[in-house]
């Protein structure tokens, strides 16, 4: 049986470019790469959330996939009232369009204004992977002794990725979403943080068509990222891929709970 040939570097940042970006499927990465993922089950444990709510907001929601997912684990124990907010235009089609059916309702709302939602509204507010948790909102919208769940993106994820294109980047930059900063945020608009958990994730990259997708769907790693712009670094991780094997680097996420006081 005469074999495959390898894929060329052309053929490879072709299709790294072809992929539709919408949404957080990341289903197209099977076989390209790799993500460990915490020990603490984000999505299911959302869902145990969500069987005991009344009403329920998920903050940007994406495409709606994690959501839809936990609404499905719950079933009729599902909050009688559940919203999402979502800020990027395609994202926003693509979530109202799983979720309604569902019955949620899916606003378009940016990440960096107030939620468009009145006081304590809810009783719980989830997000997985927030860009920046507006914590002041967080706190009023949610009820007296309702409660924050959410996954959220740790310092320095995939950094070796990240300052391969860009070069060291100074310890402020890197230390920015450090949980103990966050939780200081959290308990300064008036939550008390119930649990926070973190873990450092091995991620490996088989080929530069992932590493092309993966920068074109997670916008904020390599901001304005282009093949034309970054082709020096692309040529080089790619001749370094062959050579060498996956590419690794490492994911950090934490875990919130947190709490309104109140009754």
């Amino acid at each position: 049986m005469t074999p495959h040939p390898t894929p060329t570097y052309d053929a490879l940042l072709a299709e790294g470019l072809s992929v539709p970006t919408e949404g957080w499927d990341f289903s197209w990465f099977e076989g390209r790469a790799t993500e460990a993922r915490p020990s603490w089950g984000y999505a299911v444990s959302q869902a145990e959330r969500l069987g005991r709510a009344a009403a329920a907001l998920d903050v940007q929601t994406g495409g709606g996939e994690v959501l839809d997912f936990a609404l499905g684990r719950v079933g009729a124990r599902a909050p009688r009232l559940v919203v999402a907010t979502e800020g990027w235009p395609p994202n926003v089609a693509k979530a109202t369009a799983l979720l309604r059916p569902r019955g949620v309702a899916v606003v378009a709302a940016p990440e960096d204004a107030p939620l468009p939602f009145a006081d304590a509204a809810f009783d719980l507010v989830t997000s997985r992977h927030p860009v920046a948790p507006n914590w002041a909102e967080i706190a009023r919208v949610l009820q007296p002794g309702g409660t924050y769940f959410a996954q959220h993106v740790g310092p320095r994820s995939v950094f070796e990725l990240v300052e391969h294109f860009l070069g060291p980047l100074p310890e402020e930059q890197s230390s920015a979403r450090h949980p103990d900063r966050e939780r200081a945020a959290a308990e300064a608009a008036g939550l008390e943080v119930v649990d926070l958990r973190a873990e450092r994730l091995r991620m490996e990259f088989h080929d530069i068509a992932a590493v092309v997708h993966f920068l074109r769907k997670v916008v904020w790693m390599v901001p304005d990222f282009t093949v034309e712009a970054y082709d020096a670094q692309l040529r080089s991780l790619h001749a370094r891929i062959e050579s060498e094997g996956p590419f690794v680097a490492h994911s950090t996420r934490h875990l919130f709970d947190a709490r309104k006081p109140g009754r």
